[in-house]
């Protein structure tokens, strides 16, 4: 298959030579993609400005060894321009695109990718908060990735209730009896919030007081640091 058609979205680029570019891609139907993109730093090139970051494209590629290169780009989703120009909604999405580099691998997920295309359109459409798209995006794709969090039940033993001590290593709330000393508490609004962030419950996440957010922001900050390995650069640029 030396040559394929897919679409993609942008996660990142790094300079190649004096005009040409390394486009680092999460597609549709096959997984992470690195591509050469020859020309696009030319002032005359035809695609370069479909291939920056944030942007979703219908690319065809031609398969090399090493590096694939990108011979044809058209715009699918613009949304690198809109998000750029807002500093909440660019924090909050290179966020979101270091967060797909790091879950997805050559074999990639179709939900990955769906998922990050609608919270880079939902940001470039200032649907809601940038500080609460992104919050919803990291909890719905560690999920994805088999790293679901418990707001409800225990994550430990699975026993109901109302519980408030949060243990990231174990993946969310526990009850008093799995709860470490010293565990950190949340109260009942915090929870609520979070468990609407991971099921997309709009209504109910906008309405929380700033308080409750922010407190909300360190949890998911932190559940994601713990489960991803290693730390999110762009986190903490992340405007709160």
């Amino acid at each position: 298959m030396p040559v394929y058609r897919d679409e993609a979205v942008v996660l990142r680029t790094h300079k190649l030579g004096e005009a040409d570019r390394i486009v680092t891609m999460l597609t549709r139907q096959h997984g992470k993609v690195r591509a050469v993109a020859k020309g696009v730093r030319r002032t005359a090139s035809k695609f370069g400005a479909r291939l920056e970051p944030f942007m979703v494209a219908d690319v065809q590629l031609y398969e090399g060894r090493s590096l694939d290169i990108v011979t044809q780009a058209e715009s699918i989703g613009s949304y690198g321009a809109l998000i750029s120009g807002d500093y909440a909604s660019y924090t909050a999405a290179s966020a979101m695109v270091e967060t797909a580099d790091k879950l997805t691998e050559a074999e990639g997920s179709l939900q990955q990718y769906l998922l990050l295309v609608g919270a880079l359109r939902s940001l470039s459409r200032m649907e809601h908060g940038a500080s609460l798209t992104l919050d919803s995006y990291l909890l719905r794709a560690l999920s994805m990735a088999g790293w679901a969090p418990s707001f409800q039940g225990c994550a430990r033993c699975g026993a109901l209730g109302d519980h408030s001590a949060l243990v990231v290593q174990v993946g969310g709330i526990v009850c008093d009896d799995c709860a470490a000393p010293g565990s950190p508490r949340l109260d009942k609004a915090t929870i609520l919030l979070l468990g609407s962030l991971l099921a997309g419950d709009w209504d109910q996440a906008e309405s929380m007081p700033e308080q409750t957010r922010n407190q909300a922001n360190g949890v998911v900050a932190a559940y994601t640091q713990w489960h991803l390995g290693r730390g999110l650069r762009s986190l903490e640029h992340v405007s709160r």
